[in-house]
């Protein structure tokens, strides 16, 4: 297989060039289901069975499976969507120095469909029978929480033993075997507004009101059991001179384990049902958008399997945790054995200076097909 994907690393660049010189930002839907075009036709030419799932709000999502395939047991799962808006191709497209690629998307995750692609490739080749053991299920709305992919995904995870996710590696080349949960609120504090010259004490401000919030939400926080709460934004007042009568302020939260996701749900809402400064009102939207993604024990033996593999292709293999969310969380959530970062190597996602290391398409492509034979036995 290696032999056959070193020979194929033109071609792996000739179409991750196509997809980075698309932008197809979370919210640009014509540019996600052009993406969507582009890998459809990749896996109907090789006679694969492809169903668009259609989206009136976001991109549509493309599931993926073997023709022969009746019961798999893998799902893999990736998204399309960016966080890049529409020009940002045209501004800094595709580009390729000293074997690192740049461009909008490159590692986060268009690196990743390539891998997906050419490993599937190089089972039709050797072990096609493995093939017929796994789904693959590409979303267009990971980078905004997945409003619409989640029941998506939630819905093909169901009555799968594994699920990888193909998040790009690490910097170091680690996978990722566990992710923080989290969730957004978004407060909106109402006041009275007054002159805060001639009649102060007619006003009740909403700013001040926000202040104490911001100060008791943030005492929930406990960095050191994983649990964190951030106020990130505010916003409020409409002058200098005038007791503000509107402020808003946005949560971001994060928790380690599944158990701690309610209680602090329930403290965020206690704390912003009863204002502090009399006259005042608090409208509190929101809540757990992603589960944490647990390192537990069906994890961990998906883990030492990969990490076997590893050892076999000569890739070692080494894992990590990280506080950033993905679509593992819902596959791990859902008690499925569950491992992320199978993608390329790269970094500087979401920034004009995200890069994938080129030599790890070969590495990365062999690892997901060798992956793919072994849970398939």
């Amino acid at each position: 297989m290696k032999e056959y994907l070193k020979s194929e690393e033109t071609a792996m660049l000739e179409l991750l060039e196509k997809l980075v010189n698309v932008d197809s930002g979370s919210y640009n839907k014509q540019g996600v289901d052009e993406i969507v075009r582009i890998l459809q036709q990749e896996f109907d030419d090789l006679d694969f069975d492809t169903y668009v799932n259609e989206e009136k709000e976001f991109g549509n999502q493309l599931i993926v499976s073997h023709k022969e395939a009746t019961d798999p047991t893998t799902l893999l799962v990736l998204h399309m969507d960016t966080v890049f808006g529409k020009g940002t191709a045209k501004e800094r497209p595709f580009t390729i120095k000293e074997g690192i690629a740049y461009g909008p998307g490159v590692i986060d995750m268009k690196g990743s469909h390539v891998t997906t692609l050419f490993a599937v490739k190089a089972l039709l080749k050797e072990h096609a029978d493995a093939l017929k053991s796994v789904k693959i299920l590409f979303t267009s709305d990971e980078e905004i929480g997945a409003p619409a992919g989640r029941a998506v995904i939630e819905e093909h995870a169901s009555g799968m033993k594994y699920a990888l996710v193909m998040e790009p590696a690490r910097t170091d080349g680690s996978l990722v075997s566990s992710r923080r949960g989290g969730g957004l609120y978004k407060m909106e504090v109402s006041g009275r507004a007054a002159h805060s010259g001639i009649e102060p004490e007619k006003g009740r401000s909403a700013i001040e009101e926000l202040s104490h919030k911001v100060i008791k939400l943030h005492a929930l926080s406990d960095h050191e059991n994983g649990i964190s709460v951030n106020v990130g934004l505010i916003n409020g007042g409409s002058s200098v001179n005038t007791v503000a009568p509107k402020a808003t302020g946005e949560i971001d939260i994060r928790t380690t384990k599944m158990e701690q996701a309610e209680p602090l749900a329930k403290k965020i809402e206690e704390i912003c049902a009863t204002p502090d400064v009399d006259g005042t009102s608090i409208k509190l939207e929101g809540g757990i958008t992603r589960p944490p993604m647990e390192k537990n024990t069906q994890t961990i033996e998906l883990l030492d399997t990969i990490k076997e593999v590893g050892e076999e292709i000569g890739l070692p293999i080494t894992d990590i945790s990280t506080g950033g969310g993905s679509d593992a969380s819902f596959t791990s959530a859902m008690g499925i054995a569950t491992i992320d970062g199978l993608g390329p190597k790269g970094g500087n996602q979401h920034n004009e200076g995200e890069y994938l290391e080129i030599e790890t398409l070969v590495e990365r492509a062999e690892l997901l097909a060798a992956v793919v034979k072994r849970l398939a036995k």
